[in-house]
């Protein structure tokens, strides 16, 4: 199968490691791990770094690839470039679409409360994740994952699909592609700051996925006071209501083991990491773990 590749490098080399050609490469990003390996195994001047998908369609169609094959590139694959092979292109995108659509649905996976996610291998359209899906594989989500550890876990299943796709496609027998149902169809953006605020109005167990899904970057932040937080892990508490009853969603206090709560609308929420803005700069926030978090809290209530 010979093949025109976009997106990161590590997934062109176990294509190449199956017995595929790859006649092209298109890289996402500059730092991408396995880009040198990439240029000594096909030849430097068969990778293009970040390269415009539309300018290059005709010189790559020279090349008579079979298939047009995705992983992890970030922008959208142009009709003509899609046309460049006779069996079309097609990718893999991290949720069981229709359902998180777009750039990041780890976020909004855990920020949803599901329980099962996985990854899909669809046929590239020209809106993203639109395509008609050829396969899946499903993957539970485990409650205590942040959305790093949800993306690291979706890799190898992401990369298996690609390879059986692609294997399919190589011996003659595609999978069938099913259209998606556009009414099943949920939106998967990148967080927005008000994304990211922390609502302390809502219940103990929202909160605490929203934290999960934004963790470890960007985090989802908050002011408590005078003080403004990006927490990266919390968890949601029903003990001592007896220090909750005089205190409002929002407000804090230091329990006696030294762990801070902050009471939301069905209990509270345990503060155990995070980070601070010590002078208002985004780029200078020192890490907190639960006793320095509580030390701020004390602090600011004396």
């Amino acid at each position: 199968m010979r093949i025109a590749f976009v997106g990161l490098p590590i997934a062109a080399l176990l294509l190449l490691a199956d017995g595929h050609e790859i006649v092209w490469a298109g890289i996402c990003r500059r730092d991408a791990i396995g880009t040198r390996r990439l240029r000594e195994a096909i030849g430097r001047e068969n990778v293009s770094m970040m390269p415009d998908l539309e300018r290059l369609a005709a010189s790559v169609s020279a090349r008579k690839p079979d298939l047009v094959v995705s992983w992890f590139w970030t922008r959208k694959v142009p009709a003509s470039f899609r046309a460049v092979a006779p069996l079309g292109a097609i990718g893999v995108h991290p949720s069981l679409l229709p359902r998180h659509r777009g750039p990041d649905p780890y976020f909004w996976a855990i920020d949803a409360g599901d329980t099962v996610t996985g990854v899909t291998a669809h046929v590239l359209d020209d809106e993203y994740d639109t395509g008609a899906v050829l396969a899946r594989r499903e993957l539970a989500i485990d409650p205590s994952w942040n959305a790093w550890t949800l993306a690291k876990r979706l890799d190898r299943p992401s990369l298996a699909l690609l390879r059986e796709t692609v294997r399919a496609f190589a011996s003659g027998s595609p999978p069938a592609p099913l259209a998606q149902d556009d009414t099943l169809a949920t939106k998967a953006p990148q967080p927005t700051e008000d994304d990211l605020e922390i609502r302390w109005t809502g219940t103990a167990a929202c909160i605490e996925r929203r934290v999960r899904a934004a963790s470890p970057w960007p985090g989802a932040f908050t002011a408590l006071g005078d003080i403004e937080l990006t927490l990266t892990r919390v968890r949601a508490t029903t003990s001592r209501p007896e220090l909750l009853a005089a205190l409002e969603p929002g407000e804090a206090i230091v329990r006696d083991d030294g762990i801070a709560i902050v009471k939301a609308r069905d209990g509270a929420v345990e503060l155990l990491q995070g980070r601070s803005n010590d002078d208002g700069e985004d780029d200078d926030e020192s890490d907190l773990d639960a006793a320095a978090i509580a030390a701020l809290i004390s602090a600011e209530r004396h």
